[in-house]
């Protein structure tokens, strides 16, 4: 990447803005659009394109296969756990109104909670996908 530096250093100055819009996605999701799936993309959006310009080992120093398995993994128990905990405060599965002290914020923590599990699901299968594709052929992660 040393040959294209105007890559480089327009890329810098997007990385952080993709990152930080991903975050806004995801907690505005409840009040607007967007939300988990959304920001799961902008934020594996982001990370691809430090991989483009860096490399793809630069990062996985940063952020290593087993962070994208346990994103991946601790989305899915997010969003199973919220519809346990459900279940367990005398509601159904994913019936956010036991949640809290009153329906209304229960409905605002059980959408939090499941928007985030997805966010992280998302980002962590589309990283997995591209550090499938990215890899030199025969090369396991």
């Amino acid at each position: 990447m040393r040959r294209y530096p105007i890559v480089r250093e327009v890329s810098n100055l997007f990385i952080g803005p993709i990152l930080i819009f991903a975050l806004y996605v995801q907690f505005h999701g409840d009040f607007g659009p967007g939300g988990g799936f959304q920001a799961g993309v902008i934020l594996a959006a982001g990370f691809i394109l430090y991989a483009l310009v860096y490399g793809l080992e630069q990062l996985q120093r940063t952020v290593t296969p087993f962070l994208v398995q346990a994103m991946t993994a601790g989305g899915v128990l997010l969003f199973a756990g919220t519809g346990i905990v459900s279940l367990i405060k005398g509601g159904t599965y994913l019936d956010y109104n036991v949640l809290a002290h009153d329906a209304y914020h229960g409905q605002h923590w059980g959408i939090f909670t499941i928007e985030l599990g997805v966010g992280f699901t998302v980002a962590g299968v589309m990283l997995t996908i591209f550090y499938q594709f990215a890899k030199p052929r025969g090369e396991e992660l």
